[in-house]
């Protein structure tokens, strides 16, 4: 390979990245003609073309892409090596990008976010808030945060969070129409409002006691994506919602919500922070794990 392949490539993969010349030269810092230069010197060396240029869009030909997918790989180990070369001194720096569901950025990261920046100002740390299992070799993540359920064998597992206990609330005028449901199969007989998650299925609800798991599909006429406006619709009486105990305790206290099923409602392990076995550890990320695990 020659040498100037090597920064072809990575003008390539951010063309591909971007969908466009000029997203990739501003990430680049370079002129959007040095980087339609530099790729079309790139397709001539190959012989082939890599990408599919048209008046609105970019985007990458077939033989475009499993190159960058073979190359993927490779151009994360290199950023990882120059990021910890430029870590190599008293505090962690460089990029950190973490992928969490949404109920962890906001219950569990958001609240110590500005307590851990004050820590560690040489750190960028970027947050994705994805429900679904995401694959954070092929999107480019340091690490991801999941449920320890979730996880995969492969990756090495931190556990940075507590455990979590769910709650089935209403308000009290859902029952003055309806009455209190005694065990989940009574469920099929509520208006439940139900979840979408961003991958498209929708959750079924999920109960314990004494050993015995019960997993429901339960039915209603309203379907949301996110915690906070399941809770809101639920104050407003619109059916039983199933959400974070920690996110309605103070409904249920002050009594604007009424918790049921609370003792098929047990305790589950919380989140884990997981990577890749085989990827060397950054100061960034062993920062953000000690400071997450041990609550400091």
């Amino acid at each position: 390979m020659k040498r100037t392949q090597l920064s072809q490539l990575a003008v390539l993969s951010a063309v591909a990245a971007h969908g466009g010349f000029r997203g990739a030269a501003r990430e680049l810092g370079i002129a959007p003609s040095a980087v339609s230069h530099a790729v079309a010197s790139l397709e001539a060396s190959l012989g082939v073309r890599l990408l599919a240029r048209t008046t609105r869009s970019v985007a990458a030909t077939e033989e475009g892409r499993q190159l960058l997918e073979r190359l993927r790989p490779a151009l994360d180990d290199i950023a990882h090596a120059l990021e910890r070369a430029a870590e190599a001194r008293e505090r962690p720096a460089g990029n950190l990008r973490i992928t969490a569901p949404r109920f962890v950025a906001d219950l569990i990261l958001a609240p110590r976010l500005g307590d851990f920046l004050g820590r560690y100002p040489d750190i960028v740390l970027e947050i994705a808030d994805e429900d679904g299992f995401t694959d954070i070799v092929q999107g480019g993540y340091d690490a991801g945060i999941r449920l320890g359920e979730s996880l995969e064998a492969d990756m090495i597992a931190v556990k940075v969070g507590p455990d979590l206990t769910s709650a089935v609330v209403a308000a009290p005028s859902y029952f003055e129409r309806f009455p209190a449901p005694c065990h989940p199969r009574d469920l099929a007989a509520h208006r439940c409002i139900r979840r979408r998650f961003s991958n498209g299925t929708i959750y079924r609800w999920e109960f314990e006691k004494d050993g015995e798991e019960i997993t429901v599909s339960v039915n209603g006429p309203l379907i949301l994506g996110e915690d906070r406006p399941i809770i809101k619709a639920a104050l407003g009486g619109a059916g039983l919602a199933y959400v974070f105990e920690s996110r309605v305790s103070e409904y249920v206290a002050s009594g604007r919500l009424v918790g049921v099923l609370e003792d098929w409602c047990a305790p589950y392990a919380g989140p884990y922070l997981y990577y890749p076995s085989r990827r060397l550890m950054r100061p960034a990320l062993r920062a953000f794990i000690d400071f997450f695990r041990h609550g400091r």
